[in-house]
């Protein structure tokens, strides 16, 4: 199971998004530059990162957000506004691993099936739950998908992966359910990674014995210092104990 550690940008600085409300992030006083490269010392084989300000629709962190991608030393996940096929090629012909598109796939599935094609294996779809629907502009507006009928309109398109983010757990800080996301897991043939679960390494014991869960997002419990990043990568590449099979 693949580890990213995450930042979110604001206004160049990292934040987290406190249930989600752009207008109020917490602000931690480290370098993101630094930061990337200490989560490849620790042993990251990826990382992803939010340009937040981006998903809010005023302004972005590119500049940053380059010098993150140059100096990181591992491959960058790269999440936050992307709304167009251009936004897309920029930021992969700049260095970017790979592409998270959430709000785009939502009014205009063609183009990320599209670019799915184009670009295989460096396009990741983000399916965020909320009471039973996907949401999205940010968690701030409800669509009238659901999950299920979500993932699978995309079942058949080149994707590296699909994240899910059970917003209900996120908001609630809830110790990590899995309900919502082992359940949406099984439904998809594409690897799986799970965002807003992990708040102790206990959290990434668990993710390990869940069905096509291929990854996790952790980015407060590591600013925060709640997971450190060494212990979690270690739990989760270590092998798999064997379950016991009940008749």
């Amino acid at each position: 199971m693949i580890i990213y550690p995450t930042l979110e940008l604001r206004n160049g600085k990292c934040v987290s998004l406190t249930r989600g409300r752009l207008e109020e992030p917490v602000i931690w006083h480290v370098d993101p530059v630094e930061t990337a490269k200490s989560f490849a010392a620790a042993g990251a084989s990826w990382m992803h990162l939010t340009d937040i300000d981006a998903l809010a629709g005023d302004g972005d962190n590119s500049s940053l957000i380059e010098e993150v991608i140059r100096s990181a030393g591992i491959p960058v996940q790269l999440g936050g506004g992307f709304r167009s096929r251009d936004g897309v090629a920029k930021c992969i012909d700049k260095g970017a691993g790979r592409i998270v598109v959430g709000t785009m796939a939502a009014y205009d599935p063609d183009t990320l099936r599209e670019l799915a094609k184009f670009y295989p294996d460096q396009i990741v779809l983000a399916v965020d739950i909320f009471q039973g629907s996907v949401m999205t502009e940010g968690w701030r507006t409800k669509s009238a998908f659901s999950p299920e009928s979500y993932i699978a309109a995309f079942d058949d398109a080149p994707l590296a992966g699909i994240i899910l983010t059970d917003i209900d757990a996120d908001i609630e800080d809830s110790d990590g359910t899995l309900g919502v996301i082992s359940g949406l897991a099984g439904l998809t043939r594409h690897p799986v990674i799970a965002r807003g679960t992990v708040r102790s390494v206990d959290d990434v014991s668990r993710l390990k014995y869940v069905p096509n869960i291929a990854g996790t997002i952790i980015g407060r419990a590591l600013l925060s210092r709640d997971v450190s990043l060494e212990a979690a990568l270690e739990v989760a590449q270590s092998d798999r104990e064997p379950i016991a099979e009940f008749q």
